[in-house]
C-alpha cells in the first residue's frame, strides 16, 4: 500500500472529453516545459482518444499486426513514453499525470506504484479486485489486463499515465501484441459485468487519485 504524504499538492484538472492523441501529447509537453522553467501546479488530464495504436520507446513495429489497423483505419503513432505497444479508443478512460518529482528526488518507481494504486482504488469503487505484478506494470483482473500504464521522465518531470478499460472495443486489441505480452488477454469493466458511465468512472478515479497523490484541485 502506498501512503501519500501529509501535505497536499496542487493540481490543475482538465476534463477534456475526446481528444486526438497528438493534441493531448502537446498539452503534456507544454506543461512539462512550464514546470521545468517556472514550477507551478502539477496537472491531471482526463480524456479518451479516438482509436489509435501507440508505440512506446521499447516497442517494435512487429508488435502491430497489419490486418486490423488497415481494415479499421486505426492510426499508428510512435510516442516518447516508456513501454511497448498499446491501444487507446472510445470507452477507455485515459489519465495523464504531469507531475514534478523533484521534491521527492525523482523517484519514478514510487510514482508508478502510486499510479497502480490509483487504478486499484478506482476499480474497488465498483467492487472489482485489481492486482499488480512487479514484472508487468499496469493492473490485472485474474490473468487479464484491465489497465495499462506508461510514463516518461524529463528533467525531473513525469508525464503520460494510465488507461482503464471501461467499455472499449476489445477486438481492437487483437491488432497488436499488447505491452509485448503474447500469452495473456485484455479485459474491461463491461466484460466483467460492471456497467458504468464515463462520468462515474472519472469521479471514482478523482477520489482515488486525490487520496494516493495527496492532491488538491486548483481549477
Amino acid at each position: 500500500m502506498v501512503h501519500p504524504p501529509e501535505n497536499t499538492h496542487p493540481y490543475d484538472l482538465m476534463r477534456l472529453g475526446q481528444m486526438d492523441y497528438a493534441q493531448a501529447l502537446a498539452i503534456q509537453q507544454q506543461r512539462v516545459e512550464t514546470l521545468i522553467a517556472h514550477g507551478g501546479p502539477n496537472l491531471l488530464m482526463l480524456l479518451e482518444h479516438p482509436p489509435v495504436y501507440t508505440i512506446g520507446r521499447s516497442g517494435k513495429s512487429g508488435e502491430i499486426l497489419d490486418a486490423i489497423p488497415t481494415r479499421e483505419h486505426i492510426n499508428i503513432i510512435a510516442t516518447d513514453r516508456g513501454g511497448r505497444v498499446t491501444y487507446h479508443g472510445p470507452g477507455q478512460l485515459v489519465a495523464y499525470v504531469i507531475r514534478d518529482l523533484r521534491p521527492d528526488t525523482g523517484r519514478i518507481l514510487d510514482h508508478v506504484r502510486r499510479l497502480e494504486e490509483t487504478i486499484i482504488g478506482t476499480l474497488a469503487c465498483f467492487g472489482i479486485l485489481g492486482t499488480r505484478e512487479r514484472a508487468n506494470p499496469g493492473v490485472w483482473v485474474g490473468n487479464e489486463k484491465i489497465a495499462a500504464l506508461g510514463v516518461r521522465i524529463r528533467r525531473g518531470i513525469t508525464y503520460h499515465g494510465i488507461a482503464i478499460n471501461r467499455d472499449p472495443d476489445l477486438d481492437h486489441f487483437s491488432g497488436i501484441i499488447p505491452c509485448g505480452i503474447r500469452d495473456r488477454g485484455v479485459t474491461s469493466m463491461a466484460r466483467l459485468g460492471f456497467k458504468t458511465t464515463a462520468e462515474e468512472l472519472e469521479e471514482c478515479l478523482l477520489a482515488a487519485f486525490a487520496k494516493v497523490f495527496a492532491a488538491r484541485w486548483t481549477q
